[in-house]
């Protein structure tokens, strides 16, 4: 059998066109050496084009190709169809069908796919960065590089919230308040505007501090969950928070969400809001 080559041309990166043609090839057992998968990207001018064409019929190839411009592509179907060129358009078929079930126009622009890439690229490195400086770890970068920062006792939501704000884009670092250790000094360098503190009730603290002691397997009798113990952390908090001027949030009783969306408002009005994913 001769060897099979697909030209995989595309006037974006054309890794679609590369990686259906693999993945159809995969169900041939075809090795290798059998076959050969050339990706021509940013094809995007009709000279471009013709010349690949000409190859392609040069080398008896498989023209496979992902054309956004209906021009270009209806050059590369005319010219197949022309010279016995074995064809597959990508696009072409499901950009009709989609535009008449939308009734709208393909706006034919290259590479829109890879601007979302970009986003969902953002959007992973807010989530590591979260991940990385969470509960205060390296103070020293994850406050000054955050673009906001979370401060709060145990258990008022700092960590899943800096989660969720990561999946709008947002590098968020947490700190937690502990009157037995310290601020991070970074704390009071950066921008106040990137602060926001988190509270919570003591009812609720000392609700949820018990239950979590019982998951653990420890005593609900330890000072972590004792009324007391908590109210002398919220004082502590509330003397922090005061004297760093930032915005606080009573989470008592509020779903994520919820707290998030106060978080984003606040986020909005001091105008540090630019990296939202509106559509998350």
């Amino acid at each position: 059998m001769e060897n099979l080559l697909i030209y995989a041309v595309s006037d974006s990166i054309g890794e679609t066109a590369q990686q259906v043609s693999r993945a159809a090839i995969s169900q041939f057992g075809l090795s290798e050496d059998e076959y050969d998968i050339r990706r021509h990207p940013f094809v995007n001018t009709e000279e471009a084009l013709i010349e690949l064409l000409e190859s392609a019929k040069r080398c008896n190839a498989m023209f496979v190709y992902t054309l956004v411009n209906p021009k270009l592509a209806k050059m590369a179907s005319d010219y197949c169809e022309e010279n016995g060129i074995l064809k597959i358009d990508l696009l072409t078929d499901i950009l009709s069908i989609l535009s008449e079930k939308t009734g709208r126009k393909p706006k034919g622009e290259a590479g829109i796919i890879r601007k979302m890439d970009e986003s969902y690229f953002r959007r992973i490195a807010a989530i590591e960065f979260a991940v990385k400086y969470d509960d205060g770890k390296e103070p020293n970068k994850g406050i000054l590089e955050a673009e906001l920062v979370l401060i709060g006792i145990s258990r008022t939501s700092k960590t899943p919230l800096s989660m969720y704000l990561a999946n709008r884009n947002i590098k968020v670092a947490n700190v937690p308040l502990v009157p037995e250790i310290p601020v991070p000094k970074e704390v009071y360098e950066i921008d106040p505007k990137k602060i926001i503190g988190l509270t919570n009730s003591p009812e609720v603290l000392n609700n949820v501090r018990t239950t979590r002691l019982k998951a653990l397997g420890l005593s609900s009798n330890a000072s972590y969950a004792k009324l007391d113990r908590i109210l002398e952390e919220l004082e502590y908090a509330d003397k922090v928070m005061k004297k760093l001027g930032c915005p606080v949030i009573n989470v008592a009783n509020k779903a994520i969400e919820e707290t998030a969306g106060d978080i984003l408002d606040i986020m909005k009005e001091k105008g540090i809001h630019k990296w939202i994913h509106k559509d998350s």
